[in-house]
């Protein structure tokens, strides 16, 4: 059974791979090479609005990891995913330059705004990429790190657990709302221009974003397979199902949680990455409990411990949250709770076992054994 529980989900990983990679070719060709009164034509903001929703799916993804493989329920990952997004948005900020509103090459226009007379310590290095970059993983995953040494070294696991990862992005988006902070307090980072040269608002860079969006979810859920399908993510599960039998048999319980833990909130930094310059914002609000939550829904929804179910939950209620809001504008929330009590009560492993329900072997009855014959 676990066998093949394990094989149905490397396929489900393997048609999903596909469909991103077929996606990456195939929305940015529809919308720079078809005309825009085409029926083929994907409009600029219709593609900007699906490559957020990819990387919501990354959120999941990270969150499917340590939660679906190794038992850890954070409620908290919207920190990694709004550090991650805070780190591209100072770089997109430090690209503006002389054409902000106050024209002042150093200083963002909130700085300017707030009489700051020098760039705080922390700004320097974002205006190169690969500084950046850096600190897109560096971040979260440094955070992710401390945090997990000093919870994990104390044994703090389930809803205790939970509560601290909420407290933690609590605690930021607190500090993030001051305006001291220097990201801008309120309103955030916003009005970006260019990324490397090239405007934000082009369509061949929104398409590129796309495209990058999709191999960056593709690479990370490969990435994901290929740990948890090996010993260390065997021990992973393990944890997962019996954590103090796997410490009596002299495993280091911690260390496999921190490696997750920590790889997890990487990519979840690397999704925030992506998200700021598709969406042209970033603020606290990103840091709020709700969120993760809701991406805890995502990965419950698609289905806990496949890899691609999360995947699939995230862009199906996130496309939903789109859908409802425009047809059914009144009562929107309504009809998304709806959505999520039939995937509860009809299909209790989420949208992935429904992949699992068509993969699964026949059941071949037994033939019954030839009765000997009765003797003359």
């Amino acid at each position: 059974m676990i066998t093949w529980r394990l094989l149905s989900s490397a396929r489900g990983v393997a048609i999903t791979t596909l469909v991103i990679l077929v996606a990456t070719v195939l929305v940015p060709a529809l919308h720079l090479l078809t005309p825009s009164n085409s029926a083929l034509h994907i409009p600029a903001h219709v593609m900007a609005l699906f490559g957020k929703y990819l990387c919501f799916a990354m959120l999941a993804l990270s969150i499917d990891l340590i939660w679906g493989f190794c038992g850890i329920l954070s409620l908290g990952h919207g920190a990694f995913f709004a550090l991650g997004g805070y780190g591209m948005g100072m770089y997109l900020m430090r690209q503006i330059g002389t054409r902000g509103v106050y024209g002042n090459a150093e200083l963002p226009d909130f700085m300017v705004f707030l009489n700051w007379n020098e760039l705080p310590w922390y700004w320097y290095g974002f205006d190169q990429f690969w500084f950046a970059a850096l600190m897109v993983l560096l971040v979260p995953g440094l955070l992710a790190f401390l945090f997990g040494l000093l919870a994990f070294r104390s044994r703090v696991s389930g809803v205790y657990l939970s509560i601290i990862t909420q407290a933690l992005t609590f605690a930021l988006m607190l500090a993030f709302f001051r305006n001291d902070m220097g990201f801008g307090g309120n309103n955030g980072l916003t009005d970006f221009k260019d990324i490397l040269g090239f405007n934000l608002q082009s369509g061949s860079t929104r398409a590129a974003l796309f495209a990058v969006s999709c191999l960056a979810l593709a690479a990370s859920l490969l990435t994901c397979l290929f740990i948890t399908r090996s010993r260390l993510g065997t021990v992973m599960t393990a944890i997962r199902d019996a954590e103090s039998r796997t410490r009596f048999l002299g495993y280091r319980v911690e260390a496999f949680k921190l490696f997750a833990f920590t790889l997890s909130a990487c990519i979840a930094g690397l999704a925030g990455a992506l998200y700021v310059p598709q969406v042209g914002i970033i603020n606290p609000s990103e840091f709020a409990p709700a969120n993760s939550i809701e991406a805890v829904i995502w990965a419950a929804i698609g289905g806990r411990g496949t890899l691609f179910g999360p995947i699939i939950g995230a862009i199906v209620v996130n496309f939903g949250k789109s859908w409802f809001t425009s047809v059914l504008p009144d009562i929107w929330l309504f009809a998304l709770g709806g959505l999520f009590l039939a995937v509860t009560l009809f299909l209790p492993q989420g949208l992935a076992g429904l992949f699992k329900m068509r993969a699964r072997k026949p059941v071949v009855p037994p033939i019954p054994a030839a009765q000997p014959e009765a003797a003359e």
